[in-house]
């Protein structure tokens, strides 16, 4: 097997990315050279099942786990318990299990609704700075509206808002930038930990599910979610006991080349590559975490909602729609175990009680 630079073009597509979500990543405090764990266990993951899968830093994990966590301690055993959760899911072959028993349906309503969070986090950044997040979403949403790939929004919006906040002389606050030593975390559990943990394992079930779906399509073959299960699991676990970001399942471009497994083990190989260099927490200090706001916007808004709405809701009867539109707002307004728990209860109460 030899790399063609397609392979290599789109491994290296895939780490720019990567950059930008690991600056989202360090905002919330988690530690960049212990995530090259997380890589080394997806390099080792996708050799042992022959996935063409690759598990990289994911907006809508890392936003989630980041907001849910009140402090560093929370984050990291929120994604430690439900990564270590996911690998027993995926152990024990119980991932089909659990999506049959929500319903297909519900777990597209909680995905959109996970799109909303992705669009508040990104107004919320908005917020913070208001002149940088504006020309962020301003560049993104352009960006993606001429192009509709997702890296070019991604790499437009931050090098143009970076160096907006470089000619204002913007002052740029990363945490974790000096970090550089594997430290065993002290973990907790308490009510907003186990809350955190079973809302980042609904979000893991529907996007391994749903990306690795569509990753391996692109490839031409098929994915085993409950593989997927297993590596991103560990991954999460060995990368956050040491205070690293989540890793999770991407749409990568590397399902589109000649060697998709091969491109995705380069893609991983890279990024650990960087990680344990210690170079993106010495570029993070000059780019603004609002860089990322735009492409947070366009994910949810764009993307993510549309796509799994569409999914939820056509052809659903009453019944089916009354509960992923319950699943998607209270998704939108709590987080995605309480949408799905939402949604299950009104498919098993709605008929009784005449709502339908």
């Amino acid at each position: 097997m030899a790399l063609t630079i397609t392979d290599i073009l789109s491994a290296i597509a895939g780490c720019l990315d990567a950059t930008t979500q690991a600056i989202l990543a360090m905002s919330f405090g988690f530690a960049m050279i212990p995530s090259a764990l997380a890589y080394a266990v997806g390099i080792v993951g996708c050799l042992a099942f022959n996935s063409v899968v690759p598990i990289s830093f994911q907006a809508e994990t890392i936003t989630l786990g980041g907001t849910i966590g009140r402090n560093k301690q929370e984050r990291v055993s929120i994604i430690f318990l439900g990564g270590l959760i996911m690998t027993m899911i995926g152990a024990l072959g119980l991932l089909q299990t659990v999506v049959d028993f929500a319903g297909e349906d519900v777990i597209c309503a909680m995905m959109s609704g996970v799109g909303i969070i992705l669009a508040k986090a990104a107004m919320d950044l908005v917020k913070e700075n208001v002149r940088l997040g504006t020309i962020s979403m301003i560049v993104a949403i352009l960006v993606y509206a001429m192009t509709m790939d997702l890296v070019y929004t991604i790499v437009a919006g931050v090098v143009v808002t970076s160096l907006v906040a470089c000619f204002l002389k913007e002052k740029v606050e990363v945490g974790n930038v000096n970090e550089s030593k594997f430290k065993l975390q002290k973990l907790t559990m308490n009510f907003t930990v186990l809350r955190g943990a079973l809302s980042v394992i609904c979000l893991t079930i529907g996007g391994n599910i749903a990306y690795g779906g569509i990753t391996a399509d692109i490839a031409g073959t098929t994915a085993n979610a409950d593989h997927i299960s297993i590596y991103s699991g560990v991954a999460d676990c060995i990368s956050s006991i040491f205070g690293g970001s989540p890793v999770s399942v991407i749409i990568s471009a590397t399902a589109a080349t000649p060697n998709p497994k091969w491109a995705a083990i380069l893609l991983m190989g890279i990024m650990m590559v960087i990680l344990l260099a210690g170079v993106l927490p010495k570029i993070a200090k000059f780019v603004p975490v609002q860089a990322i706001a735009g492409t947070l916007f366009v994910l949810g808004v764009f993307v993510t909602v549309p796509e799994n709405a569409l999914l939820a809701f056509s052809g659903n009867d009453p019944l089916g729609t009354l509960s992923c539109g319950t699943t998607l707002a209270v998704t939108a307004v709590t987080d995605p175990f309480f949408g799905i728990l939402a949604g299950i209860a009104v498919k098993l109460l709605a008929v009784p009680f005449g709502m339908v």
